[in-house]
């Protein structure tokens, strides 16, 4: 059986790349590259659906907006 989910992908200071589905609760990895990332992310979903298929989340995913604001930080 197939199944499609949202992965979140971010890029952190270091440079690693960081894929979260938002759907599966602590599905997460990490790798150097963009193509390592997907192979690993597949395998985190697979282990997560193993574990855990019936707490599965049904969430429907909108979009990702980024939003910008003004804030001055505490000393």
């Amino acid at each position: 059986m197939k199944k499609e989910f949202n992965v979140i992908i971010e890029k952190d200071e270091e440079g690693i790349y960081v894929a979260s589905v938002p759907s599966l609760k602590g599905c997460h990895t990490q790798a150097k590259s963009l193509d390592e990332l997907m192979k690993r992310i597949k395998e985190a979903i697979e282990l997560c659906l193993e574990v855990e298929e019936e707490t599965e989340s049904k969430v429907d995913f909108v979009g990702v907006q980024r939003v910008a604001v003004d804030y001055v930080k505490a000393s």
